[in-house]
């Protein structure tokens, strides 16, 4: 049985939406978007929500809006996807790499620790689903010693007088925290909307702006469209209309912005989302009871003290083996047709970042989660058939290579 690891979900709406972009004969930056944008916002309950052509080209807007300057820190968790570090350097500031706790996210302690007088920024990752400690994490930047430690280098940091929170939710889309979904919790959220994720675009993220008074989050909204479009103060679709040629570049801008038929994809998704979570959920629940059966199984969390995954990874971790074995397994697997994966390989594991200087032996719980992970199909395209057909091959992939 072929099973690949990620395919979009496409069903007749999705290409109803698309179809209707198409023959609107406005297909770039329009009126899908906003609709995409206003769904976002009624899905989260954040105060503004802009829509932009990636996770990574929206953290580095938010960065450089921020002010983030050479010499400035911004704490990252050392095990990500590479683009949330990436997106500090584009921006002109250093990472700061901190460990894992031993639910993939980022260790608070660590972060704590980690923070100097030039910590402008935290950007905590929601590893596969799992939203981090908002509160503690926003306690943190709010407590009285910290503060007094932040050391203001913009215009925007002197508004903010603390560490600004921005949240990497590329993952996270309809996840939980302290019963409330996820998005408002802290000063930015931003989630991918990359072709893998739960909603797509196929390519494209969300800004999800929840600033706290004095900040303005509907005029920050609107600074930010424009930035997005170069600085320009007209965009493409306003332009269009008879008699709306003139315009002006009031800054330096980025091209960031999302295209409608882009947006019309997670349109059609995210206005099913409910059923297509519950999918998901169903895929967990399965593979969770196949596993509870196996001492050597560490299932991922998924509800536990108000929080609740978005469903979007099963980040399975096997006890007691080593890197190598965990490799071995996966070759298993893959032999029966299964495609798997590894969220992810630490970035000081990665030769760009070995190279800036940092070492995984600084980090040793995320090189403990990513040696024993393997990642498993999860999508709502999978039928029960499937989910069997794929425990079964990885604990026999599993028996193989330990009892060598």
């Amino acid at each position: 049985m072929k099973i690949p690891f990620s395919p979009p979900y496409i069903d007749d709406s999705v290409i109803a939406e698309v179809t209707d972009s198409l023959r609107s004969g406005w297909i770039t930056t329009g009126p899908k978007v906003k609709q995409l944008e206003e769904e976002i916002v009624k899905l989260t309950g954040s105060q503004q929500v802009l829509c932009v052509n990636s996770w990574t080209t929206g953290a580095i807007m938010m960065l450089r809006w921020l002010g983030v300057k050479p010499g400035d820190e911004v704490i990252v968790p050392a095990y990500t996807y590479c683009a949330t570090a990436l997106a500090v350097l584009w921006a002109g500031a250093k990472p700061v790499m901190v460990d894992s706790g031993d639910d993939f996210n980022m260790s608070v302690e660590a972060v704590r620790k980690a923070i100097t007088p030039r910590t402008k920024a935290i950007i905590p990752v929601d590893i596969a689903g799992w939203p981090c400690d908002y509160a503690r994490i926003m306690d943190l930047v709010n407590d009285p010693s910290i503060k007094a430690m932040f050391r203001p280098t913009s215009p925007v940091m002197e508004k903010l007088q603390r560490i600004i929170v921005i949240n990497d939710s590329a993952h996270s889309i309809g996840s939980h925290y302290a019963g409330k979904i996820s998005g408002p919790q802290t000063d930015i959220s931003i989630f991918s909307l990359h072709a893998v994720k739960n909603i797509t675009t196929a390519e494209g993220g969300a800004i999800c702006l929840n600033m706290p008074a004095p900040f303005d989050n509907a005029a920050l909204y609107a600074e930010l469209r424009m930035k997005a479009l170069n600085c320009q103060t007209k965009d493409a679709f306003t332009k269009s209309k008879a008699g709306g040629w003139r315009y002006d570049i009031v800054g330096m801008g980025m091209k960031a912005n999302m295209a409608d038929v882009n947006a019309a994809i997670g349109l059609a998704q995210i206005r099913q989302y409910s059923k297509l979570l519950e999918e998901r959920k169903r895929v967990f629940r399965n593979y969770s009871e196949a596993f509870s059966k196996c001492s050597w199984a560490i299932t991922p969390p998924t509800i536990m003290e108000g929080r609740e995954s978005s469903y979007h990874v099963y980040a399975l971790r096997i006890k007691d083996i080593t890197e190598e074995q965990r490799d071995e397994i996966i070759a298993e697997i893959t032999k029966s047709k299964v495609a798997v994966n590894v969220h992810f390989i630490p970035l000081p594991m990665l030769t760009f970042f070995h190279e800036m200087g940092y070492d995984i032996k600084d980090y040793p719980q995320a090189y403990l989660n990513y040696s024993h992970e393997i990642s498993l199909p999860c999508y709502p395209q999978l039928t029960d058939e499937m989910i069997h057909f794929i425990t079964n091959t990885l604990i026999a992939a599993y028996k193989k290579v330990v009892s060598k």
